[in-house]
């Protein structure tokens, strides 16, 4: 069903005399109410559209019309959110001003209402905000080769000033340099390192130095210039083509979504978040040094690949071989599961150095084109 969302495609779908199974999203159909009315529309939805008592009437035949609902968000984005979106109200120079943007003021309602809400309106809501926001994000994923979509998992609390987040960000500005997707979370700590590399893709290595320089002051995400000195980097180094996709939640608000990120398909169901996360990233994934969520994706990403639940299995690659042997030894569990044949269609590896990831990764894709 093709999604109508802007007014030049309304215009040219207009010319038809008749119209079936087409998605009308958040368009302002009050001044073609004379040419609607004299189309025959069929199987078609309209979310969230302006129109007229009459044309509503005529288009309450044979079609679905889903209204807005009264709630601080919109509940059928046409549109994945980005650091404009989310942020616009932010200047940081004055960090407060964090307060009166969107993402604030939706996390506080979410907050209010309370995640496990049972009243039916606003999980009607939710649910339909977060089915706009997977169909714009399967849109955009649509743009990449499947098997060049790569995740990066790790630690939130990860500080701009470890070694480890600069080895991240050089990663990834490597890896979007090949043509390689990048995605995370789209939280703080390790998501941001990869997002950051994504985002000075094309840029040298002296800028994005000088970013991470300036991105120390605020080592962590509870640093109440976490977000403005990320803001600052952004102004100093501008976007220059280069994508990456962030996959935050509400649920865990307080950690705010990194900037950093073109493109941020942000949910309020968290499961959506997870699932989907792992599901896209057919590419592999790379996980970092992490807690109690980097070990629920890695065993997850596990079963995934074992069954092959999305047609194939694809790399798992641990950074740091002391953190994944020693200090979470995570790494020798897997391999003597896989030597006791417990676990099948494994592609598991573990690594210190960028160039073996990158190796890894490439060999991957060119093996299966």
């Amino acid at each position: 069903m093709r999604k109508i969302d802007t007014v030049e495609e309304l215009q040219l779908v207009l010319e038809k005399t008749e119209i079936t199974q087409k998605t009308f999203q958040s368009l302002d159909l009050s001044e073609s109410e004379d040419l609607i009315c004299k189309i025959k529309f069929s199987g078609c939805l309209f979310l969230n559209c302006v129109m007229s008592s009459r044309s509503k009437e005529y288009l309450s035949v044979d079609n679905y019309i889903f209204p807005a609902l009264d709630v601080p968000f919109d509940v059928y984005p046409s549109r994945l959110y980005n650091r404009k979106s989310l942020y616009a109200a932010f200047d940081y120079h004055h960090p407060e001003t964090y307060y009166l943007t969107h993402d604030k003021i939706v996390y506080d309602y979410y907050r209010k209402i309370g995640n496990e809400t049972r009243n039916i309106k606003e999980t009607l809501a939710r649910a339909l905000h977060d089915h706009s926001i997977k169909d714009e994000m399967n849109e955009f994923l649509d743009q990449f080769e499947e098997r060049k979509i790569v995740a990066v998992m790790g630690g939130h609390k990860l500080g701009r000033d470890e070694k480890v987040f600069i080895q991240l960000a050089q990663l990834s500005k490597q890896l979007t340099e090949k043509g390689f997707l990048m995605i995370t979370g789209g939280g703080p700590g390790a998501m941001e390192a990869t997002h950051l590399g994504a985002w000075f893709a094309g840029k040298t290595n002296d800028e994005l130095n000088d970013a991470v320089r300036i991105l120390s002051v605020a080592p962590l995400y509870d640093h109440p210039e976490w977000l403005s000195t990320a803001i600052h980097v952004m102004e100093r180094y501008p976007e220059t083509g280069y994508k990456s996709l962030g996959i935050p939640t509400w649920l865990y608000g307080h950690e705010l979504s990194t900037p950093f990120a073109t493109h941020i398909a942000k949910f309020f169901e968290n499961s959506l978040r997870e699932e989907g996360l792992l599901a896209v990233a057919k590419g592999g994934v790379i996980f970092a040094p992490g807690s109690a969520g980097t070990m629920q994706e890695i065993f997850q990403d596990l079963a995934q690949n074992h069954y092959e639940s999305y047609g194939y299995a694809s790399p798992m690659i641990f950074l740091n071989q002391t953190y994944w042997t020693d200090d979470r030894p995570i790494y020798p569990l897997i391999q003597k599961m896989i030597e006791n044949g417990d676990l099948k269609n494994i592609d598991l590896s573990l690594y210190d150095e960028n160039t073996d990831i990158i190796a890894h990764l490439e060999k991957f894709v060119a093996e299966n084109q």
